[in-house]
């Protein structure tokens, strides 16, 4: 992150907003995609904004999987998040009233989807799920709207035969525990391929403008010059920044503004928390995800 926080801007992109009453520490939740380290860098800025402008001390969690964030808001351990779609479901089925998505991150197009990517390396043969018989397919986390849930529904409606369960049209199905471990693992030729998230937008060898493969690019992690797309799924919402409901009233008012205007005020920050490029964020309510919850509890039956 090029900019550490500067206190004259966080207040500029406040407009002045007061501190919130009520709390005395505020949690962000970091949804698992890449490892902790790199989530709690790319959310530096945001906590150093947040700290100014609650006035409380504001820390990070990182934990090591989806599960440990939708506890953790579920509980009320945790204020903020950025879910995906698959993850807010699962908070809202287990507790309705513990967290409303407040905004949505914008593509360049101004659109809110998103898709899941199936993809292999280039020099494996393998350029279709046709390819994929036999072989190794690897999740993300359970929790994943497009590193599992989406995916589970979809890819059994490619063909005739093709099901999830690990020995019978793929040789073997697993987890990675998560998007970036997916991505590592196809690239190291650990497993055969897998899916994880992307806007689907700009280039393939940008690992396109936002989504998992685009911060594995970032890292020096992949080029995607080695790696194939085999498989995309229809457009999926892109996931809420969602808050605790039982915040104070000016809190979630203070920090949705924050958010919603960070594209404009700190564009390197925006890109750091909606993982590239995007033209910020914008007002979403639940009615946006009632299909991934309808979706969840599908699955559960």
């Amino acid at each position: 992150m090029k900019k550490i926080v500067a206190l004259a801007l966080a207040t500029t992109m406040l407009s002045g907003a007061a501190s919130a009453d009520g709390i005395t520490e505020f949690r962000i939740g970091l949804l698992g995609g890449e490892n902790a380290q790199d989530r709690l860098n790319s959310y530096e800025c945001l906590r150093a904004y947040t700290e100014e402008a609650l006035g409380v001390p504001t820390k990070l969690f990182a934990p090591a999987d989806y599960a440990g964030v939708i506890q953790g808001l579920v509980g009320g351990t945790l204020d903020m998040s950025w879910l995906g779609a698959s993850s807010y479901a699962a908070t809202y089925l287990q507790d309705p009233e513990a967290v409303e998505p407040v905004l949505v991150k914008v593509n360049l197009d101004g659109s809110i989807g998103y898709h899941s990517i199936g993809f292999a390396r280039k020099d494996s043969g393998i350029a279709s799920l046709d390819d994929m018989q036999g072989k190794v397919f690897g999740f993300g986390d359970p929790n994943s709207t497009s590193g599992y849930l989406i995916p589970s529904i979809e890819i059994p409606q490619y063909k005739d035969g093709i099901t999830m369960d690990s020995g019978a049209y793929f040789g073997e199905v697993k987890f990675t525990g998560g998007h970036e471990q997916t991505i590592v693992a196809v690239n190291n030729g650990d497993i055969n391929g897998g899916v994880t998230w992307a806007d689907g937008q700009g280039n393939w060898e940008d690992g396109y403008n936002s989504g998992a493969l685009r911060k594995a690019v970032d890292a020096g992690l992949v080029d995607m010059n080695d790696l194939v797309q085999i498989w995309k799924s229809k457009p999926i919402p892109e996931g809420p920044i969602v808050l605790r409901k039982t915040l104070p009233a000016d809190a979630k008012a203070i920090m949705t503004q924050l958010v919603d205007n960070m594209y404009e005020n700190d564009p390197d920050c925006a890109y750091n928390i909606a993982a590239g490029d995007t033209l910020g964020f914008q007002p979403v309510t639940h009615e946006t995800y009632v299909s991934i919850v309808e979706a969840r509890k599908l699955k559960s039956k």
